[in-house]
């Protein structure tokens, strides 16, 4: 009887165990499944709205290249402007998405409105639009924020383009103005469900349109929230879950950026709606096999119990081991600096010039090297002896980290008194901009070394730089830095040579 009794609750078990299975998976299958085709929904969506939003901006970006043409070869005066009035009033029936066109002088003077008469003394010169135009030489269109508009209220987005005179001098702008009430007419026409929202904004955040309507979020940048931290600024196009921090309301978002303008459009489907068929399924599911079920509860119960159990042993058992790999990583940190000055040390210096100069090699890139010494630092020991000599080593290292701040460039204590830096993708140029920039930061420190005759501590630099095949040579490239840097040393001390020409920018003294 005994050994029937275990076959039955064996057996009542197993079919407790295969139902509750077979049930939790149908369930989240469905609901992935749910939640894919929300998904690939929302990035069609976004498609056909950045093909819209791009459509609209590049109309609108060909009239204002056309219009600056004429202001910039025929002028501004009357004549012309009532010209190009008449032009402008031919044209606008082919882009009803357009509110209006304006044209403002230097001052920000309106010299020209496509929809309503000048008012007495109106100027834009403190709209973002103008003032970027007119402290920008760029002749690129430019999106501005949305702004109300104050003759009629009306909110718009501005894109504008600045003319010049014969000069070539800022003469002006002309901007187009779309009304933000016609892209809610084409959003409301989309079916995003009572939950959804529809934004369009620049990839710096700011938002420009949302649907549905909210007067309170126009121009609000949202670069802090959620999504944009951890998707939007390294991605072009994807979904996320997230809680709106416009609303509070939990959606599934679709964006995409523009290829072609600074613009990522989101379209967001609230989630409980979204999962409101699958929650119905889902229920009608658990009902069929909750009688069923509830013959294996106690004996569940039992297996949940032990499973506990061992899920705790687990996680300790992984706590542990996450502690010794912590411990391990920790070691080899210190394993790579400096215990002096906190830099990378040798170690770490040749490991990672190797690194990048496979990684310059893959990507066809160049590698610089910058090799760095004190001046005269066995005079600045002698004089105030070695305690003093590892400040000294500390402070220039300070100072060196606050002029490499690239995350690719990696700075370290080469050995005694020398340092080096590891600039990737860098040409002979930029190093030597590093460089000054070291020399500089040095005068202002203006540590005193009275056995230097500038009077202060400062140092000798070499630059040296390789690419392709001649990074296969990692002490050619070192030696040709340290070449460098004895020239520097030879040619008076405190400066940068480079080393493929020998030029020299002596620094200031």
């Amino acid at each position: 009887m005994k050994r029937d009794t275990h076959l039955v609750v064996l057996l009542l078990w197993v079919i407790g165990c295969s139902l509750a299975s077979l049930t939790v998976w149908k369930v989240l299958a469905s609901r992935e499944r749910a939640l894919e085709d929300v998904n690939v929904h929302g990035l069609n969506l976004t498609q056909a709205l950045v093909t819209y939003s791009e459509g609209i901006v590049r109309q609108s970006s060909l009239l204002l290249l056309g219009l600056v043409e004429r202001l910039e070869t025929e002028g501004s005066g009357p004549a012309q402007i009532e010209r190009l009035s008449a032009l402008v009033k031919r044209q606008e029936p082919l882009m009803p998405q357009l509110s209006g066109i304006t044209i403002y002088d230097t001052q920000g003077r309106w010299l020209m409105s496509s929809n309503r008469p000048i008012p007495a003394g109106a100027h834009n010169s403190d709209r973002a639009y103008f003032i970027h135009h007119r402290d920008n030489p760029s002749r690129e269109t430019f999106i501005g924020p949305p702004i109300q508009s104050r003759s009629n209220q009306e909110w718009v987005i501005t894109l504008s383009r600045r003319f010049n005179d014969a000069r070539g001098e800022f003469a002006g702008v002309v901007a187009v103005t779309l009304g933000v009430e016609n892209f809610l007419r084409l959003f409301g026409k989309l079916d995003v469900g009572q939950e959804g929202a529809i934004g369009l904004s620049y990839t710096d955040g700011t938002l420009l349109v949302r649907y549905p309507f909210r007067e309170q979020d126009m121009g609000r940048n949202f670069s802090k929230s959620p999504i944009y931290a951890k998707y939007l600024v390294d991605h072009s196009v994807g979904t996320a879950s997230f809680t709106s921090s416009l609303d509070g309301i939990e959606r599934l978002y679709a964006f995409r950026k523009s290829d072609r303008l600074p613009l990522i459009t989101t379209v967001a489907l609230g989630k409980r709606e979204a999962l409101a068929a699958w929650r119905m399924e889902a229920w009608l599911s658990a009902v069929v096999v909750a009688g069923l079920l509830g013959l294996t509860s106690l004996i569940g119960w039992f297996l949940i119990l032990d499973i506990r159990r061992r899920t705790q042993a687990e996680d300790q058992l992984r706590g542990t081991q996450q502690q010794l790999l912590s411990s391990n990583r920790q070691l080899e940190l210190l394993a790579m600096k400096d215990s002096l000055t906190g830099l990378a040390n040798r170690r770490c210096f040749d490991e990672s010039l190797a690194m990048e100069a496979r990684r310059a090699q893959r990507d066809g890139s160049t590698l610089a090297l910058l090799m760095i010494d004190i001046d005269y630092f066995k005079l600045f020991n002698d004089s105030f002896g070695h305690v003093a000599g590892d400040a000294c080593l500390q402070t220039v290292g300070r100072v060196l980290q606050d002029c490499v701040r690239r995350p690719s460039d990696l700075l370290a204590r080469y050995g005694g008194e020398e340092m080096g830096v590891i600039m990737p993708d860098t040409d002979t140029d930029g190093a030597a901009v590093v460089a000054q920039l070291i020399l500089d930061r040095l005068k202002q420190q203006n540590i005193a070394h009275g056995a230097s005759p500038f009077g202060r501590l400062s140092v000798s630099i070499g630059i040296a730089m390789a690419a392709g095949a001649q990074l296969d040579d990692l002490p050619g490239l070192i030696e040709a830095a340290d070449q460098a840097l004895y020239n520097a040393k030879a040619q008076g001390r405190n400066q940068f040579v480079r080393a493929e020409s020998a030029a020299v920018f002596t620094f200031a003294k």
